[in-house]
């Protein structure tokens, strides 16, 4: 693990197009973190450039999230490209990687909303699943745990997800690396090396799948990661695509 706090990191090789596979994570990477979900700031031209760097990889990239499917598909409006959402359980242009949603969802997400209302965090609705939000009461993280952790034992097929200031209720079996491991079969990544872009705990499994399959990971924002490469923020990744979009024209 390298703690980037100290800078002890390398910086990405330039985005080759040619010889990549790009994987995107969204919150804390293409967009900084904001207060609440709902309340990022998306870069108006996002989705054509999105769409340009997936002609430039010839249809290798895809959007690797936590967030639900609808959500992504709204905030990168004008991007019709490959989407996985729920870490790894949805998906767009390919199959679905979900045979059948867990039972007791609608149940354990209604849990999740009124503990959140009972104790002053912040509620997150997920198309499979749910997350609680304490990032303005970091004092209520371990409470949110314990309440969290009790749900998986009473609802069976979910897992707890920790991220930045939230734990998630998750269906089990799903990630971001199980995500680039289905999308690596189709066609258009064949013979491409794997690259993640990610920001927190919730990409580490990827950043690593990517390393092990002869390509690289890139750690972006402050935090001890096993990533080979390390960006700062949102606005470093977006220069970084960009150069790698000047460098193909």
């Amino acid at each position: 693990m390298v703690d980037m706090d100290t800078g002890d990191f390398t910086p990405p090789p330039r985005l080759d197009c040619a010889k990549v596979a790009i994987f995107l994570d969204f919150d804390g990477t293409l967009v900084d973190i904001a207060p609440t979900p709902d309340a990022v700031k998306v870069p108006a031209d996002i989705g054509d450039m999105l769409t340009r760097l997936e002609a430039a990889c010839n249809g290798a990239l895809a959007i690797v999230s936590g967030r639900s499917l609808s959500e992504l598909e709204q905030f990168l409006d004008g991007f019709d490209g490959l989407m996985v959402g729920s870490h790894g359980s949805e998906a767009r242009g390919m199959a679905p990687p979900m045979d059948a949603i867990p039972a007791g969802l609608a149940d354990a997400q209604s849990e999740i909303r009124a503990y959140a209302d009972d104790n002053g965090l912040l509620y997150e609705h997920k198309t499979h699943g749910g997350a609680v939000h304490f990032r303005t009461r970091p004092e209520a993280g371990p409470a949110a745990r314990a309440f969290m952790d009790d749900l998986t034992r009473r609802y069976t097929g979910f897992a707890v997800q920790p991220a930045k200031m939230a734990f998630e209720l998750r269906p089990d079996g799903f990630s971001k690396d199980g995500a680039l491991a289905l999308l690596s079969q189709l066609p258009q990544f064949a013979g491409r090396a794997p690259v993640y872009l990610g920001d927190d705990s919730t990409d580490e499994p990827a950043l690593l799948w990517a390393q092990a399959h002869d390509g690289y990971g890139i750690k972006i924002g402050d935090g001890a990661s096993g990533a080979s490469h390390h960006l700062d923020t949102p606005e470093d990744v977006l220069a970084w695509l960009r150069a790698g979009l000047e460098t193909k024209a």
